[in-house]
Formats: structure tokens, sequence, C-alpha cells
């Protein structure tokens, strides 16, 4: 008899450890998602303390911005490489720290030379962390047969939210950006390192599209430009908003980063419901409506009275623009691994040339005009999603 009841102990054990480990692991790519938001929301949330830091003009600091998309572009060969070598899983590993060492050079970061390079080495970091972990989330879709990658760019959103919010907080408690980061680094960093521990082991080495830079070809042509014009959008909104509370308002350095905790707040709830919507109204009529719906809350950002109507303004922005990039890559993953990358390769151009083409509209016109060129752009967008026949 004691045998009989000795063996189920023996075997349940087994069982209850591989039930938890499974359970970790379905935890553990929605943590890193909203972890790299975390860490991009906190660097955007800072970009205003940053810039009168080192006491950067308008046309000085779209130059920064711009070293952030350029080494997202120059990050394909790098990320291809890791891709290769090590694989999914300790890419994301390897590129979270650097990211995480990063953010607190650029927190460090003395003069405007010196912000430029670290900036460089943030888009790197980033897009390289961004591959890795989207590469992670795809395979584990196609085992499970699920749709996740809504759900997760979401999460990275909710992280987006946190971070800028937390800015918020160290600005008004004048809390200098590289002390903020300082503190940041060792939790986030064992974070990481616990939510990369649970994930599947990977064969070692994946395969990437994104080895260069592809222009899309065909019916693909209005879906890179959504693409394109999209990061342009949501990029410039990242980077610009704060500022534009700062100075045209003269909202305080608590103040301005909600501008981003608004936008991304909203983004988050309009992807929550993203797929349900889309089973009823369809791809192309929510990008384009939502378009427009972007275009208007950025319009009423700019002829607000106050700093407060004005973060009403880039909340309904988000509303808008949120479900661009999750249609825009379901339709581009449909047409295969070519297709997406060569949209991927799109949309990263269009976060290298927003920013700084927002600078130099600032620089010359004022930020007014600037917000309402987003508008514009926002206006595009419709005029593009609606004529796209792939967006379905």
């Amino acid at each position: 008899m004691s045998s009989s009841v000795s063996v189920p102990s023996t075997v349940s054990a087994p069982r209850s450890l591989s039930a938890v480990r499974v359970q970790a692991q379905q935890f553990s790519l929605p943590v890193i998602f909203a972890l790299f938001g975390l860490i991009m929301g906190s660097w955007a949330g800072r970009i205003p303390a940053l810039a009168a830091g080192v006491n950067v003009s308008h046309s000085a600091l779209s130059m920064v911005l711009l070293c952030g998309g350029l080494g997202a572009v120059v990050s394909y060969p790098i990320s291809s490489y890791l891709m290769g070598r090590f694989g999914a899983r300790k890419t994301i590993l390897m590129s979270g720290v650097a990211l995480l060492t990063v953010l607190v050079l650029i927190g460090m970061a003395p003069n405007v030379s010196r912000l430029m390079m670290a900036v460089l080495m943030l888009g790197l970091t980033a897009s390289t962390f961004d591959v890795a972990m989207n590469s992670a989330a795809s395979t584990r879709e196609k085992q499970s047969g699920k749709s996740e990658m809504s759900r997760l760019h979401g999460l990275a959103c909710a992280g987006g939210l946190i971070g800028a919010t937390l800015g918020s907080f160290m600005a008004s408690n004048k809390i200098a950006p590289a002390q903020h980061f300082i503190m940041l680094v060792g939790p986030l960093a064992m974070i990481l390192w616990m939510s990369v521990s649970m994930l599947e082991a990977d064969a070692g080495g994946e395969k990437v599209a994104k080895k260069k830079f592809v222009l899309p070809r065909g019916p693909l042509v209005l879906l890179g430009l959504l693409g394109f014009l999209g990061s342009m959008t949501e990029g410039s909104i990242a980077d610009w908003s704060g500022l534009f509370l700062k100075e045209h308002f003269g909202a305080s350095d608590g103040l301005a980063p909600l501008a981003l905790s608004s936008f991304s707040m909203m983004m988050l709830v309009s992807r929550m419901f993203g797929d349900k919507m889309k089973e009823r109204f369809g791809a192309q009529r929510l990008v384009t409506v939502g378009a427009l719906v972007g275009a208007c809350g950025l319009m009423f950002a700019v002829l607000s009275p106050n700093a407060y109507f004005a973060l009403c303004g880039f909340g309904v922005a988000g509303v808008g623009v949120a479900l661009l990039f999750p249609f825009v890559f379901s339709a581009a993953g449909a047409q295969g691994p070519a297709a997406l990358a060569a949209i991927a390769s799109m949309a990263y151009s269009g976060s290298l040339m927003g920013p700084p083409a927002i600078g130099a509209v600032a620089h010359f016109v004022g930020m007014q005009a600037a917000i309402a060129y987003l508008a514009g752009l926002s206006l595009l967008i419709a005029l593009v999603a609606c004529r796209t026949r792939l967006l379905k």
C-alpha cells in the first residue's frame, strides 16, 4: 500500500513543477514587451529635461533625435548577426543589457555631441531588442496557433505609459535624468534576466529577413507608405509633445511628460479593443476613421487654451493612430516574411525622418505649426488607408 501511495506523489511533483514553468513562460514574453515600452517611455518622457540640460535649440535637438532613427536603420546587420548566431532568447538578453546601459549614458551626457552618440546607440540597441522580442513572439504564435501580437504591443504601450508617468514624477521632484535612469537600471536588469530565463529555449540561431533596407513593391507600396507615415506621426508625437506643452503653454517639467502619458494611455485602451473592432468593422475602415480622429485630436491640442486641454487632444490622437501599426503589420505578415521586412524598413525610415522634420518646422515656424503638420500627416494617412486594398 505504501508503494502505491508514493508513486502519485513522485509523479505529481514534476507535473506541478512543469505546470508552473509553463505558466511562467506565458508571462515572460508579455513582461519583456512591457519592459521595452517602459525603457523607451522613460527616455521619451525626459527629453524636455535632457534638452534643457545640454541647452539645445530645436534644430540641434532634431539632429539628436535623427541619431536615434539612424541607429535603428543601421542596426539590421547587427541584429541579423546576433539572431543568426545566438537566437532570439540570448539576443533579447544581450541587447536589453546594452539598452539599459545606454539609457544611463544618455542621462549622463554632458554636451550635445555626447548626447547624439548616446542616442545613436539607443536607436541601435532598441531596434535589435525589438527585432528579437518580435521574433520570439512570432515563433510562439506559430507554435500555439494563437494571435498574440496585438496584445503584446498593447503591453509595450502600457510600459511606455508607466515610463513616461514615472518621468513626470521624477521631474516634479527635481530628480535629474541621470539619477532617474540609474535608479531604474538595477530593478529592470533583474526583471529582464528573470523573464529571459523563463522563455522557451530556441534553436540557438534564426534567420532574420531584415538584413538591409528593402523597399516594398506592387500592392505593398501603399501599405509601406502607411507604415512610413504612421511611424513619422507616432514617433514625432512621442518626441515633441512634451516640448510643445513646455514651450507653448509654459508647462512645468512635471506636467510636460504627461502629453506622452495621455497619448500612450489612449493608445493602450484602443489596442486592447482593436481585435474585436476589426472583426466587426474591418481594418481599412478603422485605420481610415482613426486617422481622421487623430487629426482632430492634434488640431484640438494646437488650438487649446491651456496645457490641460492639450492633454485631452493628445489622448484623442492616441485613440486615432493606435490601430495603424497592428493592422498594417498583420496585413504585411499575411503576404510573407519578405513583405513584412519591406514594411518594417519603411516604418523605420519614417521614424528616422519624422522627428527631425518636425524639429525643422518648429525651428522656422514654431511649435504650433509643427503639431499642426502632424495633423496634416494624419489626414494623408486617412487618404492612403482608404485606397489600400491589402488592408482588410
